[in-house]
């Protein structure tokens, strides 16, 4: 069996300990330290946009990196700002853009904007979050998964949230046993399937966020571990439906100690 849980466990039991030591890695000091060095040089969306460097570390940091690209996009989402209820970024699902333009808020704040806290250190703090939750996905996929819903999950208001992120998704199906070609049917029927089996109020008790990451880390592992046996020719060989079976049986046994009932 993988270690997702053990994993997951570890870092998350000191937190603090890990985003220092990720900090500190020489790649992500010199990219930081070159960021806050130069963010407070930006007055305009355009110095912002013209900065590759900057533009793409505060892309990253909310998790925006495969949309760097998308520069008139982007552009917009900061024009519009998220005073009002109708700007661009209010009406997108995804809530990171929201987040990017709550950080750097020109809309309203002008040349003050990369000057707060949320724009400088607040950022820094999200890109060494996303650095390392990229570098936990690098050995494990799971693990990266399972912190970036804890770290999202609080901010889970409705399914359409969660069927608007990827990576969400995958965890709620993964959690929840439900298999990904159900992403494939109608987005009113996979919203009211979450909401029957899921109390999203849940995600704002931290315990109770807890569990249903354990629930699925272990699931995670269980479906990997089956993968990784049904293509060893060895098991297939002695019988593959033995092995399955010791699985089913492991992994039933640790969702009994990770139940996450309605």
């Amino acid at each position: 069996m993988l270690s997702t849980i053990a994993d997951y466990t570890r870092l998350t039991q000191d937190l603090g300990k890990s985003m220092t030591q990720v900090a500190k890695q020489p790649d992500v000091s010199r990219e930081t330290d070159y960021f806050l060095g130069h963010i407070g040089n930006v007055k305009t969306i355009d110095d912002f946009l013209k900065d590759y460097r900057l533009y793409t570390y505060a892309m990253k940091a909310y998790g925006l990196s495969d949309m760097a690209y998308a520069k008139a996009f982007m552009r917009k989402v900061l024009t519009e700002g998220v005073s009002d209820k109708d700007a661009f970024a209010n009406k997108l699902t995804d809530t990171r853009y929201r987040e990017f333009a709550t950080a750097f808020n020109f809309a309203a704040l002008g040349a003050n904007a990369t000057s707060t806290t949320a724009a400088t250190t607040g950022t820094a703090t999200q890109y060494v979050t996303q650095t390392m939750e990229q570098k936990a996905g690098d050995q494990n996929e799971g693990l990266r998964l399972a912190l970036y819903f804890t770290r999202k999950a609080s901010t889970i208001t409705s399914a359409y949230q969660i069927l608007a992120d990827k990576a969400l998704t995958q965890v709620v199906q993964t959690a929840m046993g439900w298999s990904p070609t159900i992403s494939s049917s109608d987005i009113d029927a996979q919203a009211k399937m979450i909401t029957d089996k899921i109390d999203l109020t849940d995600f704002q008790d931290p315990t109770k966020v807890t569990k249903f990451v354990q629930r699925f880390a272990a699931m995670w592992d269980a479906t990997q571990a089956q993968s990784d046996n049904s293509t060893n020719p060895a098991l297939v060989l002695i019988g593959s439906a033995a092995t399955s079976a010791s699985l089913d049986t492991d992994m039933l046994a640790t969702l009994q100690n990770i139940k996450f009932n309605r």
